[in-house]
């Protein structure tokens, strides 16, 4: 058994804005599940304390930069026995709006102080210096708001083992050397092999240049962000990482006890892929939800995501728009929030078609998995997807993905090929080039296979069987572990 500390900034349901939350709730218990001494840290957030119910403050620390003593609180993630430790600093975390920025979407102009000081925090639990008489053997750190972790405790002699990993390198964490200043750093920090990127100070290269091993979600997602197009500026490091034998991409899993058709209490009427008919109840609930008409032989497709461009949420408002304009038999029902010009776009795409497209902005987790559910394909067309869920989602619930040829996408779906429809391999539909064109060519294959109910059955039997869970991937992590506690 090893003793391992998880940092995150989000972690389901205490604060979530995407699938980093979901990945640090799962992953912790799946390694708890294999007997693994697993405990995550995690900001203390107005609303987090809100959501968690019980808690008791277990230590107070001091940290520097920061005059005020800082809390340790110690609950349990719902629905199970690991423990969460929350970093409470009234200072940094005690707002409303969410863990990054302001209700309207402006990041705190103190980010670089608040992840410090948590960073700083989680830093102390490692070296037992909290007063918590626990140190891990390995501390997993996750995406910029940890990459100080790695960072600071280079500095210590006996440390425990580091693993970073990125879910999307897009977001770094960069800021001024005016705030690196300000934050009371290691001035031996300050260099091109430190965490220096172009005169600025990035957490993401922190974590990145410091940590033992780096991981990130998905193999394919690995291999683009050594390369210009995904590297962001870090391709050249992280091509030496990969060099090194220190960079590995791990496929996400989900929780699929969350996300079971068989059981999900959010869901018109529960199914399973020996009872795939009662699929149907499920769409029919959609159809009323979003007032469109009840039409069972429909192509219903969903969409479930941040409404940005890389999701390719423009070339999904395309797409249909163009389909829609030449009759196909289709239907649209969108769940999400993001640019104000999509989501613009989205309103005259409904206001042109208003008995075709449902739309709902914001987010709500329970018409989330009704979407899953009642939509007969899912369409996440993404110029760039280190992992994604939603698609394992879709699998699990019998609804086809149509997706890019991009990151974990390209790992997780396997092509409706007429050749892996024969060997009962096919679980969605893959297109390469992020056009509308080429996203519209696609959807056409898939109307077309959609009037073929035997083999759209069958398709839908072989992603239900797909093995989506923690189970592989945390043990991935574990061998992992091994190798840099041993």
């Amino acid at each position: 058994m090893r003793k391992i500390l998880f940092a995150s900034s989000e972690v389901t349901p205490l604060m979530k804005t995407g699938g980093l939350a979901d990945v640090s709730a799962s992953l912790p218990i799946a390694l708890h599940e294999q007997a693994q001494d697993v405990r995550v840290v995690m900001p203390a957030y107005r609303k987090t304390l809100q959501r968690v119910g019980d808690y008791k403050k277990v230590a107070t620390i001091k940290v520097n930069a920061h005059y005020a003593p800082v809390h340790i609180l110690e609950t349990v993630l719902p629905d199970s026995d690991v423990i969460c430790w929350l970093i409470d600093s009234p200072d940094h975390f005690d707002r409303d709006a969410g863990p990054y920025g302001d209700e309207n979407g402006h990041d705190w102009a103190d980010n670089a102080a608040r992840f410090a000081l948590f960073c700083r925090a989680v830093v102390a639990i490692a070296q037992d210096q909290a007063g918590l008489d626990w140190q891990p053997d390995l501390v997993h750190c996750n995406d910029w708001q940890t990459g100080l972790v790695p960072a600071l405790l280079s500095f210590q002699q006996q440390r425990p083992a580091t693993i970073f990993t990125i879910h999307n390198l897009a977001y770094q964490g960069l800021f001024s050397r005016d705030v690196f200043d300000i934050l009371d750093l290691p001035d031996a920090l300050w260099r091109m092999e430190g965490i220096e990127f172009y005169g600025l100070m990035s957490f993401m290269k922190g974590g990145l240049a410091y940590a033992d091993h780096v991981t990130t979600v998905s193999p394919t997602y690995a291999e683009e962000i050594c390369e210009y197009e995904f590297g962001y500026g870090l391709e050249g490091l992280l091509q030496w990482l990969a060099d090194e034998g220190k960079l590995t991409g791990i496929v996400n899993g989900i929780d699929t006890k969350v996300w079971d058709p068989a059981t999900d209490p959010a869901i018109e009427k529960n199914y399973s892929a020996a009872t795939i008919r009662f699929k149907a109840a499920n769409k029919q609930a959609l159809q009323q939800y979003f007032g469109l008409p009840d039409s069972p032989k429909t192509l219903m497709m969903g969409l479930v995501s941040r409404l940005v461009a890389q999701k390719g949420v423009d070339l999904s408002i395309q797409a249909i728009d163009r389909l829609m304009s030449e009759n196909a038999d289709i239907q649209l029902v969108c769940l999400g929030s993001g640019e104000a010009g999509l989501e613009q776009e989205l309103r005259v795409l409904r206001a042109r078609y208003p008995d075709r497209v449902g739309l709902q902005f914001g987010y709500d987790e329970n018409l989330a998995h009704q979407i899953e559910a009642g939509v007969d394909v899912f369409l996440m067309p993404s110029r760039f997807e280190p992992c994604g869920l939603n698609q394992l989602y879709s699998l699990r619930y019998g609804t086809l993905p149509v997706v890019r040829n991009t990151g974990g996408l390209a790992d997780t779906v396997i092509d409706a090929t007429e050749d892996n429809r024969k060997n009962n391999t096919a679980t969605g539909f893959i297109f390469s080039t992020a056009t509308s064109d080429a996203l519209v060519e696609k959807l056409y294959d898939v109307i077309a296979l959609y009037e073929h109910p035997r083999l759209w059955r069958r398709m839908i039997l072989t992603a239900m069987l797909q093995d989506v869970s923690w189970a592989k991937s945390a043990s991935r992590y574990l061998d992992l572990y091994k190798q840099l506690t041993a």
